[in-house]
């Protein structure tokens, strides 16, 4: 369905989870645990575990607030009515397109998540840049203590558990199956004010939120890219 140019962008958002949301809870037997760590206004950075496609289907439909994510400019710009209805659901749920594939992909995913969060909204993240290739977690890259030091904004780390099952590899439309979202307590990083140039930092900041979304989510953790290991 095509977004009309006076539709509201929150009554859009609600519709889908009303919709959408409750069909993706009885067709994946979803059940999310600690959304109440989600704080219920201000800035918030959602950081978690990256699985396949359907995360960043699922994720948004099972918070109650709205959250708003980076996603690949070709989940919108996709043509007929597959890719009308792509573009529709994924602004719709929060999605924000940008090159990710130019020089410039990361600078700008870092100043749309700062904006995002100066706004006081919710901004989702996964730190492991991609994918696992193989369902282990793998090490953050630095952007999400980048944008915590910058805003302020607490983190709460999330794990997807049980979506590789469903859509192996990313591949096909997702089987039947269970789904669970799980949320930790909110982290906050005051005491390193002012040092989100400091590498040695921001360094300590993303393993810290790694090693929750490990906690959480039960998985083999390797002290490599994902990217590296998806080029081996």
């Amino acid at each position: 369905m095509p977004a009309d140019d006076t539709e509201d962008p929150l009554s859009r958002f609600a519709f889908l989870k009303a919709t959408i949301g409750s069909l993706v809870r009885l067709a994946f037997r979803t059940t999310v645990e600690g959304a109440e760590h989600i704080p219920g206004t201000g800035p918030v950075i959602l950081a978690g575990n990256h699985l396949t496609f359907i995360d960043s289907m699922i994720l948004p439909l099972v918070c109650d607030r709205q959250v708003f994510f980076i996603g690949k400019d070709e989940y919108v710009t996709g043509r007929g009515i597959k890719g009308r209805a792509m573009a529709w659901f994924f602004t719709g749920v929060g999605m924000i397109p940008v090159d990710r594939d130019g020089g410039r992909g990361g600078a700008a995913a870092l100043m749309t998540g700062r904006r995002v969060l100066e706004e006081g909204k919710i901004f989702g993240i996964y730190p492991e840049g991609t994918r696992s290739p193989d369902g282990r977690l793998y090490r953050g890259r630095t952007g999400i203590a980048r944008l915590t030091l910058m805003t302020g904004a607490p983190v709460v780390p999330f794990a997807m558990i049980g979506t590789d099952k469903l859509q192996p590899n990313g591949r096909g439309l997702p089987r039947a199956g269970k789904v669970t979202v799980r949320f930790g307590p909110a982290m906050e990083f005051s005491r390193y004010d002012g040092m989100e140039r400091d590498r040695y930092v921001l360094r300590a900041v993303t393993d810290s939120v790694m090693a929750e979304v490990m906690r959480l989510g039960g998985q083999e953790y390797v002290d490599m890219y994902a990217t590296k290991a998806k080029a081996a």
